[in-house]
């Protein structure tokens, strides 16, 4: 019988924004969370980007002890689902695991067509964030000046908690962020070896305004980039951006699992 001590458990960290439905992971879900429990992801929040997905999204949330969901219409679906409304969105709310509103945004990339239906679908999810005072999870892609204009105008209009999920805009997008009270939240890309000017920002950012997130089965960090991601590989992200910002791993994890808990209250222990 072995007198050896069992290894430390790892700093518990949280994946802010994984998709946890979506048929990469079908089939594994149990293995998936186990994998990363025990690289110290305690907590997830699983993002809905269709609401008719809604009920699938919720099975996971409710299956899963610390997996959490939000639910919202993706900017780059807002010209295929139906315009989502305020009142929907309150009501999925209700929800005990229902923590956060989106994700929701603009993406100017492939659907810079569908710009006018987008600005649309936002506001609706910035009213039902207002409305619940759940945080609006915003996506963003080839869109500063718009996203810059739009945040400000609204939240001037009335206030609202928000993430800029998978941070990887310019330096201006990021003040206008921060001057708002909002956080940024790092994902894989900030990981990459070449991502030197948005580690910039996110050491130039607020500590108390950082979290982190795979946005996973996409954008898998090193040394795992091209392949599938997983909730699990936060930590691995979290590792690099600590190594990058000059912090020891466990209070890097601490910090940004306290900023998640401060924005998300309702995920919170």
């Amino acid at each position: 019988m072995s007198n050896a001590a069992s290894p430390p458990a790892p700093p518990a960290i949280v994946d802010s924004h994984c998709h946890l439905d979506f048929p990469d992971f079908d089939g594994e879900h149990d293995a998936l969370i186990d994998r990363a429990r025990a690289a110290g992801v305690t907590r997830m929040v699983t993002i809905c980007t269709r609401l008719r997905q809604e009920p699938r999204v919720r099975a996971l949330a409710e299956r899963y002890a610390g997996v959490f969901y939000a639910a919202g219409t993706h900017p780059m679906s807002a010209a295929e689902e139906p315009m989502a409304t305020v009142d929907q969105l309150v009501a999925l709310s209700a929800h005990p695991k229902f923590v956060g509103i989106g994700e929701t945004g603009l993406d100017y990339h492939y659907t810079a067509d569908s710009a006018a239906l987008q600005a649309e679908s936002l506001a609706v999810h910035i009213e039902a964030a207002r409305r619940t005072g759940l945080p609006l999870i915003i996506h963003s892609r080839d869109a500063d000046g718009d996203m810059a204009r739009i945040l400000a105008d609204e939240h001037r209009a009335g206030a609202f908690s928000c993430v800029m999920h998978c941070f990887t805009s310019g330096a201006a997008l990021a003040r206008t962020a921060l001057d708002l009270g909002f956080y940024l939240s790092i994902s894989g890309i900030a990981a990459f070896p070449r991502s030197t000017d948005l580690r910039a920002i996110f050491a130039a950012a607020p500590l108390d305004r950082i979290l982190v997130e795979t946005d996973s089965p996409y954008l898998a960090p090193p040394p795992h980039r091209g392949k599938r991601n997983e909730p699990a590989y936060a930590a691995k992200t979290a590792a690099i951006l600590a190594e990058a910002l000059g912090m020891d791993y466990p209070q890097f994890a601490a910090r940004t699992s306290a900023n998640f808990d401060r924005l998300f209250p309702k995920a919170a222990p």
